[in-house]
């Protein structure tokens, strides 16, 4: 069965409310099988727009553990704490199975 990905692409508009959600969702996250792979680091873009202020990779054991995490409770309420905190955009990706 193939690993799945999100990936999220961030820009922080209220870094406080912001914080508020990391305190939830990294947990939530990490406590339903995500390891967090990237987040925050350096960001080259080498094609199309430019990139968002934090671009987030997480690895999960298949698709279904991925979209399972994001509709648990724990990470529902994470989301609910970033509702205007940052504009985002999230997508899930079937890895390759080797």
């Amino acid at each position: 069965m193939p690993k799945a990905y999100w990936i999220a692409r961030v820009d922080i508009t209220e870094p406080e409310a912001y914080a508020a959600y990391m305190a939830l969702g990294a947990p939530a996250i990490i406590g339903r099988g995500g390891r967090i792979l990237a987040r925050a680091g350096r960001i080259i873009a080498l094609e199309g727009p430019p990139p968002r202020q934090r671009s987030v990779v997480i690895e999960f054991d298949s698709m279904e553990a991925a979209l399972a995490c994001y509709d648990s409770p724990e990470y529902r309420v994470a989301r609910e704490r970033r509702a205007g905190a940052a504009d985002t955009e999230i997508l899930i990706v079937e890895g390759v199975d080797t």
